[in-house]
Formats: C-alpha cells, structure tokens, sequence
C-alpha cells in the first residue's frame, strides 16, 4: 500500500509541473488537425479603451508610466487614461499635474487594490477596460493586440504577458522568477489555444466593462477571480503573448517570497470563493484546465513533496529503484540548500537557481494557507520592491 501511494504521489507531483505542460501541448495540436482556420477580418478592431493604472506611494515611477501610457500606439481619442491613487501620500499631484491628459482619482481612504478598482469603474464609459499595474512599461503595440480579441464576441477577457527583465548579475529569486515566467507563458498559451486561459496577469489585463463585478474589498488576487468570474459565465479568456508588461524582478529573495506567500494565500482564497462557480459539470473543459493548472499547484504538491521523501525513506529496502530516487531527492534538496546558502552571500550559481526557487514556491503555498486559515493576509500590502 505505501508503494501504491509513493508511486500515485510522484504520478500527481509529475503530471502537475511537467506532465501537464505536455498533454496540453499534444491536445494544442491534435485540436490544430481538426480546426479550420479562421481569416481574421482586414478592418482594425479600434473600440474605445479605458487604461486604468492602480498606485499607492510610487510618485518616483509614475512619470515613466505616464509617458509610456499616453506613448502607446492606439488613437488618442478612443485612449482614456486614469491612475488611481487611493491612500497615497507623495507627491503623486504635482507629477500628474503635468499631464492633463491623465483623470486622477484619489481617496485619502486606503482600502486597497479591489476597493480602488470597483471605484474606478464608475467612472469608465468604454466598452473595455485594460488594467495595468505601475511598476510595469508596455510595449507600443500592447493595447491594439489585446483588444483585437474582443470582435469574439466569446471573448470576456484578454490577458497580457508579464516578462521579468533578468540581468546577468540578479539574484536567484529573479533569475527564478524569469524562468518560471517563461513556462508559465507557455502553459497560458497552450490553455487559451485550447479553450480558455486559466486567470489573467493583473500586470496587464482587459475585460468587457459590462462584464465586470465589483468584488469584495477583501479579494487578495481581483485579477485572478475577474477573470474567473467572467469564464464562469461561459465567456473565453485568450492570453496575448504581444501585449507585454516588463518589469525587473524582486529585489530579493526575501522579498520574492513576500510576494508568493500573499500570491498563494490568495490562490486558497480564490479557489474557497470558485468552488461552485467552476465544476466538472457546467464547464468541463475549463475545470480541467483550471485543477490541473491552478487548483493542484496551489494545493496538495507541497504536502506530496514531503510525503514522497518520507515515504521513500520507508521503502528503501524495497529495491535499487528507490534508492536511487532516494539520492535524487538527496541531491535536489541539497542544491536548493546550496542555493538559498550562496544566494543569502550574494554568491549566484544558475544551475541552482531552478531548486531554489521550486522550493520556495512550495514552501509559499503552506505559508499561504497558514495565513489564509488565520485571516492574517491583508488586500492592502506593501508591493514587494523591484529592482531598480
């Protein structure tokens, strides 16, 4: 019996990190020999657009943002911009006082990122929406890519790519952070060539504004649960890899895992909150998407990581097999200690990078579901620092 359930949790760890990336690749091209392709019409899809940027304290960067918001090629009279800068107390009016192109909406309240969102909607009039966070710099092209998408009428919502600008000299948690972005890149595309993506990236999303629903102030990931909200309704999520957000990685490796530990107390958060929303009943396609890619990740691969070593431990005289699984482990678990050793003397090895930074993740999803359970993860955070 240990053995069936050693081998069904190495099965499960697998399928979910690496077994998923390829069955959906191969359902990707098997749906390719069925499908006829579709010519796109030769009329640009030009609608109105609200671009909506959240801010609180970043008047040293708002700047940059603005002028590369008012710079991105859509017409300028179907481009309205506002920044939201609920609780802020910099100098964020005098910046935007320069560019009376830019609505500003201030609260002296802070209530957080929904809050500041469901509010600005009352003032957005465009049949879409696009939110982008002000860390980030978007490519020219960003916004007439993403709402090519909504002449689909299928079409609630279209995700934009995030990518983490890695230097040769950053850290382990940013070198990780570029990589796991990268992967997780190609499993969104793979999942809205499928059918749908599973969430959208609040570094650059947009939604149909008819179909957005103010959520709870408390809502940790109000990009994730939209998007899932908007897909449970029978509406698509397609993921643009031509709509780009950049951003530098975190500053450090401590501030790497402030930003997953909240990313996975608000994965328990979410998934709490979908539970009848998304089933294998009403939407089987997007619930399987939806468990593989999200809902085992978030879940029970960090209690399974353990279970394997203990129970590999128990079945060492089971054979060679689990001997040598057993030195892997050994091996793989003492590189991310190398890691995390060398990272915390500013000592970089890229070949550690990848356990290192496994690990954190998965350490970040108990540390998650402890804050979860507590209550103790508020909507209102201090966004963890970036390299400059």
């Amino acid at each position: 019996m240990l053995q069936v359930v050693f081998w069904i949790a190495i099965g499960v760890v697998t399928y979910t990190f690496l077994g998923y990336g390829i069955l959906i690749g191969f359902l990707v091209k098997l749906k390719g020999l069925f499908s006829k392709k579709v010519n796109q019409p030769e009329k640009e899809f030009l609608p109105e657009v609200s671009l909506v940027v959240p801010c609180y304290n970043e008047a040293d960067i708002i700047k940059n943002k603005i002028l590369n918001s008012i710079g991105l090629e859509y017409p300028k009279e179907k481009l309205r911009i506002f920044f939201i800068t609920d609780g802020s107390s910099d100098n964020f009016k005098e910046v935007l006082a320069e560019f009376p192109q830019v609505k500003l909406l201030h609260e002296d309240r802070r209530a957080g990122k929904t809050a500041a969102e469901n509010r600005a909607m009352k003032f957005v009039s465009s049949p879409i929406v696009v939110f982008t966070d002000a860390n980030t710099i978007l490519n020219g092209m960003a916004i007439k890519n993403i709402v090519r998408h909504f002449r689909d009428e299928k079409v609630g919502c279209v995700s934009g790519e995030k990518r983490v600008l890695v230097e040769e000299e950053d850290s382990a948690s940013s070198a990780g952070e570029g990589m796991y972005w990268k992967y997780e890149s190609f499993l969104k595309k793979m999942d809205s060539k499928l059918y749908s993506a599973v969430g959208a990236a609040g570094e650059l999303v947009a939604f149909r504004s008819d179909l957005y629903r103010d959520l709870p102030e408390d809502t940790i990931l109000d990009d994730f649960m939209q998007s899932l909200l908007i897909a449970s309704d029978g509406y698509r999520i397609v993921y643009e890899p031509e709509a780009y957000a950049m951003e530098t990685g975190s500053d450090s490796t401590g501030e790497e895992l402030k930003r997953k530990i909240r990313i996975s107390a608000g994965g328990w958060q979410s998934m709490k909150r979908l539970f009848f929303k998304i089933t294998p009943f009403n939407h089987p396609v997007l619930y399987f998407q939806y468990l593989s890619h999200r809902v085992l990740r978030w879940t029970i691969t960090p209690f399974l990581l353990v279970l394997i070593f203990f129970a590999n431990f128990f079945l060492l005289n089971q054979g060679m097999i689990y001997q040598l699984l057993m030195l892997s482990q050994l091996f793989f678990y003492a590189a991310a200690l190398l890691g995390y050793f060398l990272e915390s003397r500013k000592i970089r090895v890229k070949i550690l990078f990848v356990p290192f930074y496994f690990c954190m993740m998965n350490y970040a999803v108990v540390a998650g579901l402890i804050r979860f359970t507590k209550g103790s993860q508020k909507s209102t955070w201090e966004k963890a620092k970036r390299k400059s």
